[in-house]
């Protein structure tokens, strides 16, 4: 959908850019988005654009949207094509990544190596929520069970935005749904801690950045009549961890480098 709202917005796609000329222009980007691309960030207002009108009438056909007869008349109009590469606004523009989701990797393997823990970064992930939760409590398991692909004490990160097909009703972001399917699939395993959040601090449309889970957040639920399968059913993750307490809550912070998510896995007691 970004290749249609560039080809409607005024100063994505390099609009911006266009719009600014002669002046010099100077572009500090912080990434949300895998791979960084200077095009896909906030839609590339002062960078060329690689998609074309043609592209974005081809996308609404495929999925079947229906706009209105003047938004289809503008998108066959040449006037709608973005900024192409060696265009003369361009020239003076100038393009700087500041902060990227691997950068936020990189920073908390060195806080995890100060700590005397030994990090794992498995990069950026795309794929449904509870699914990503699942290859992570694998590694995980493999980790308590066997020491491998590192020993504990250990902590896994992984950043890069997950994604939630809706099923039930409840409450609760991308975060909340991983961090559920991850308490699932690890039922307690003992020494194993996590945390997934968003660092703009807001999963999904809910008030918490994501939540923790403890290793005693299964009992815990389990207790109180919680089931995770349920909540799972249900998409609530939110309620489930506000249940127990494990919602992490800062507010909106003011930027974005996707999520992040931190497995920490304590060594075996000797």
């Amino acid at each position: 959908m970004n290749c249609v709202r560039k080809h409607l917005s005024a100063i994505k796609g390099g609009r911006l850019a266009r719009a600014c000329w002669p002046a010099t222009v100077y572009t500090y980007a912080i990434s949300d988005v895998p791979g960084d691309e200077a095009t896909v960030i906030a839609s590339g207002p002062t960078v060329a654009d690689p998609t074309t009108s043609a592209e974005a009438l081809a996308i609404l056909a495929r999925y079947a949207i229906e706009v209105p007869a003047h938004v289809q008349a503008w998108l066959r109009d040449p006037r709608s094509e973005t900024v192409k590469p060696g265009d003369p606004c361009l020239s003076r523009s100038h393009f700087q990544l500041i902060a990227t989701p691997q950068q936020a990797l990189d920073a908390a393997a060195a806080r995890v190596r100060a700590a005397g823990y030994t990090p794992l970064i498995l990069g950026d992930l795309e794929g449904e929520a509870r699914e990503v939760a699942r290859v992570h409590a694998g590694i995980a398991r493999q980790i308590v069970l066997h020491g491998q692909p590192v020993p504990a004490p250990c902590v896994i990160l992984s950043g890069g935005e997950t994604t939630v097909t809706v099923r039930g009703n409840g409450r609760g972001g991308r975060n909340a749904e991983f961090l559920l399917a991850l308490t699932e699939s690890l039922a307690g395993l003992p020494g194993v801690w996590a945390l997934a959040g968003d660092t703009d601090g807001i999963d999904g449309s809910e008030d918490n950045a994501g939540a923790l889970m403890t290793p005693d957040s299964h009992a815990q639920a389990t207790r109180q009549g919680l089931s995770a399968r349920d909540a799972l059913d249900a998409n609530d993750g939110y309620g489930y961890f506000a249940a127990l307490d494990s919602l992490i809550v800062t507010g909106p912070t003011r930027t974005n480098v996707n999520d992040f998510r931190a497995i920490l896995i304590e060594a075996p007691a000797s």
